[in-house]
């Protein structure tokens, strides 16, 4: 990965190792159709098994609200054959004809009352399929949030972020939002077909059967166009993934993309992302828009017919004005919901296609389940070993191989070498962010594997280059190492660090509210409030990575006298590649491919003239004025 690569990944996470696999994140490859269409459909419909007595509701409320609205066409009939009547009676001359109001007026009050009813029952429908909806989806979100905090570092590592946002975000939301909209849609459309076709039977089967026959020849032609149209729904939901992905490495590597000109190369990869996004959701779109026309089509035919024949019937006496109304309304009525059933399975091979995205994600394989021997540390010394540990990110390319240390209870620890010596993969295996393939590692003798994850971290504080701060107050932040920590705890913890002064020089003080990047601070700034929280935290083990490698002189003679406070009295691992800030650790350890090559004290380790004499030589040569 290029180093500007590597900047605009940066703040992702703790410590982290190179990313196997290259491309964008390790993006899916695009285009492929939904897996398992039936799999995934089950397994979506076993987050409504436990709301069964809410559906059984909402499908009643359907067919109350549905049956209600059904039998209006059949009454509007009566009135039509009233009103046909009554005229026709006058039109021949028969004395004290006329048309019967009062019978009209009742139909339309009974009619009216339906409509209401009707009204009623299918707000009450909606109401309770949204709460049905968003329940769902607070607990696929919920699955997912605990998902990813079971997920081991390495996944990570191997997906864009964006990718791994848009499963969160905008997959989950289409799921939402077709429980909530086209279930209830599906529902009312499937009661209103078997309605209708009831209604259309008892007026006159021969008109039903061709109802139904140009229905059959619609559905024979649209599913062909459904199956095809399934494969770039899946093919857009990947591509609007990747678009997210690249958008939010672009974003926080912005100011690397600035200083290196790459601004046209990002262009350029984002304009190929959302092409590849219109391409595939404009073939989405075309193809399940010729749904509609179709079925506009096939059912103007059926209407033709159904009129031709229906006048013919009406002629010969066989049905009546009212009833061949009726059918014709019931006719079209019955097009809408066969049209909406197109729809909704159009919408459906979209939602299938995220929900095979979260369900994916659900899927990756977790962190090695604990067995944990010791339910509680006692209290830690401090005494750290490696024993013949051999470690790859992939099975294939073992980085560390055979390593062996030993630390005591108090000793600073300072680890050196050359970029991807493997020193910070040696703290990603301290804190068990990864597991080993072979050997083990121990914290006073105690297998750290024997040990859970939360009480191994407990031990541990850990300050960094890259500095994570969140969206909060800089009392919150630094209570952050100890959440029930108290106010003078904390104002002692900042004091310690050589930060109470300048917190104290803002406008609010320790309520000063950080941004998202808290970058209304200074890098400093943001170095000495991680130091209070890990003094705050007071772990017996602490972990500093490259500290002061980026601040000023004068916040580098704070931060260094707040790291010898924080670093009194407990083991400390120190990663540099300033071999001048380390001369002092009790043990340096030089490390080149993965291996401990060296091992000593700053003065043992020059005598000896090897790996780590010509790595401090060369670093003060550099820095000789030149004559």
């Amino acid at each position: 990965m290029s180093e500007e690569k590597q900047q605009a990944t940066r703040n992702r996470g703790p410590v982290r190792g190179p990313r196997p696999g290259g491309g964008p994140g390790g993006m899916m490859v695009q285009g492929a159709k939904v897996k398992d269409f039936k799999g995934t459909l089950t397994r979506l419909l076993t987050y409504l098994k436990s709301r069964k007595f809410h559906l059984i509701a909402v499908f009643l409320t359907a067919i109350i609200s549905t049956v209600f609205m059904i039998v209006g066409p059949k009454l509007m009939g009566k009135v039509t054959t009233k009103i046909f009547e009554g005229l026709m009676m006058k039109f021949k001359g028969v004395p004290g004809a006329e048309i019967d109001f009062d019978y009209v007026g009742k139909i339309l009050l009974i009619l009216i009352g339906l409509y209401v009813i009707s009204a009623l029952f299918s707000y009450l429908q909606q109401y309770i399929m949204a709460g049905v909806a968003q329940k769902v989806v607070y607990d696929l979100r919920s699955a997912v949030d605990e998902k990813l905090g079971r997920l081991p570092l390495k996944y990570y590592d191997n997906h864009s972020h964006g990718d791994t946002l848009s499963r969160v975000t905008n997959d989950i939301d289409t799921i939402g939002t077709t429980l909530q909209q086209s279930i209830t849609q599906f529902i009312t459309s499937f009661i209103t077909i078997i309605g209708i076709i009831i209604m259309m039977l008892t007026i006159s089967p021969m008109l039903t059967l061709i109802s139904i026959a140009a229905t059959g020849i619609s559905v024979f032609v649209l599913k062909p166009i459904m199956v095809r149209s399934q494969k770039y729904f899946a093919k857009q939901q990947r591509s609007l993934g990747q678009l997210n992905g690249h958008i939010e490495e672009m974003y926080t590597g912005h100011p690397i993309i600035k200083a290196f000109s790459h601004e046209e190369k990002a262009k350029k990869q984002f304009d190929e992302v959302n092409e590849q996004l219109y391409d595939a959701g404009w073939r989405a779109q075309f193809i399940s828009g010729v749904i509609m026309p179709l079925m506009s089509f096939v059912s103007n035919l059926g209407y033709v017919f159904i009129c031709i024949v229906g006048g013919i019937y009406v002629t010969k006496g066989f049905i009546t004005v009212g009833d061949i109304q009726a059918f014709i309304q019931y006719s079209k009525q019955l097009s809408q919901p066969i049209t909406q059933t197109a729809n909704i399975a159009n919408i459906i091979q979209s939602t299938i296609a995220a929900a095979e995205r979260v369900f994916e994600l659900l899927d990756e394989p977790e962190q090695i389940e604990e067995t944990v021997k010791v339910e509680q540390l006692p209290s830690v010394k401090g005494k750290v070993s490696f024993e013949h540990v051999d470690f790859g990110y992939t099975d294939d390319k073992i980085i560390i191989q055979d390593m062996n240390i030993d630390v005591q209870p108090g000793q600073t620890v300072a680890i050196v070498g050359p970029t991807g010596a493997g020193k910070t993969t040696l703290i990603n295996l301290l804190m068990r962010f990864y597991e080993l393939n072979n050997g083990a590692i121990k914290i006073d003798d105690i297998d750290i594997k024997d040990i859970s994850r939360e009480e191994l971290r407990k031990t541990f504080g850990m300050v960094l280059q890259d500095t994570w701060l969140f969206n909060g107050t800089i009392k919150e932040n630094i209570a952050y190492g100890r959440l029930n920590a108290t106010e003078e705890e904390i104002y002692k913890a900042a004091k310690a660090a050589h930060a109470d002064h300048f917190i104290r020089t803002l406008p609010d003080g320790y309520d000063t509210v950080l941004n998202e990047e808290a970058s209304n601070i200074s890098q400093g700034q943001r170095q000495l409030l991680t130091i209070a929280r890990a003094i705050l935290a007071n772990p017996p083990i602490m972990i500093l990575d490259e500290a002061t490698s980026s601040v000023d002189t004068r916040t580098e003679v704070f931060i260094q006298k707040a790291m010898t406070t924080l670093m009194q009295g407990r083991t400390n691992f120190v990663i540099a590649h300033r071999l001048s800030t380390i001369r002092d650790a009790d043990i340096i350890l030089v490390m080149n491919h993965g291996t401990v090559i060296e091992q000593g004290n700053h003065l043992e380790l020059l005598a000896k003239n090897g790996f780590y004499a010509d790595l401090y030589n060369s670093q003060f040569a550099e820095q000789k004025p030149a004559v």
